[in-house]
């Protein structure tokens, strides 16, 4: 994945404007492969052209927009050995986390993750589950107290903005997800760091069949034709 690294650091207005379309990205608002047009973001967003140039470039420099000559800014779609790449790097840093959080993690913090998920089981729509599981997850993170691996996390999260909607829409992923959230948990409330890393990269392996899943359908009606 080749980004550009000379993009400038966006003044008060892009980084709200940077930060407004990373929402929308994370939403699904945007959608991979969506073209990124200044005058129409300007429109829309009620700003003028500059702050929306630098807030497109610093989404380049995140990788999650790429620059195709004479047509423009397009939210990045990543490819299959991307896609791959991505969710191998979680599992391995997720499960880091998760090894760490056993040890490392409060009492209060590992029963404020247990309210977290409970709050993800009762959710009613697939965006709050979405939104649910993303804290559930960055609540995890922030309990393994490890600054170095808390900063690889927020690089790989912007990649996984890109990746299209959410597994946990399907009914059967969020129960699945919701039991192996409570493993994880059974695990770091007894202070089992090789099991909570298990059972966190058995989570997200089990996320990543689902998304290989979902890709295979996007391509099939193109082999269909």
């Amino acid at each position: 994945m080749t980004t550009r690294t000379d993009a400038p650091i966006p003044g008060p207005s892009g980084n709200s404007v940077y930060q407004q379309l990373l929402e929308e990205i994370r939403a699904g608002t945007l959608l991979p492969g969506d073209r990124l047009r200044e005058i129409d973001l300007a429109t829309r967003l009620g700003v003028s052209r500059t702050p929306v140039r630098e807030a497109i470039r610093q989404l380049e420099t995140d990788g999650l927009v790429t620059h195709i000559p004479r047509t423009g800014a397009s939210l990045r779609r990543l490819d299959y050995p991307e896609v791959m790449e991505l969710y191998e790097m979680r599992a391995v840093l997720e499960g880091t986390a998760a090894r760490l959080a056993a040890r490392a993690a409060s009492e209060v913090e590992i029963e404020e993750l247990e309210a977290l998920n409970d709050r993800l089981t009762a959710a009613t729509s697939g965006t709050e589950a979405a939104r649910l599981n993303r804290l559930f997850h960055a609540t995890l993170l922030d309990t393994a107290k490890n600054r170095f691996l808390a900063k690889s996390m927020t690089s790989l999260h912007k990649a996984m903005m890109i990746l299209g909607p959410t597994t946990l829409t399907e009914s059967e992923r969020a129960e699945n997800a919701d039991a192996e959230h409570r493993r994880v948990l059974e695990a770091l409330k007894a202070r089992d760091g090789a099991a909570a890393e298990a059972t966190m990269r058995a989570h997200i392996e089990a996320a990543q069949r689902v998304r290989i899943r979902a890709l295979a359908d996007r391509v099939r009606p193109l082999e269909d034709d």
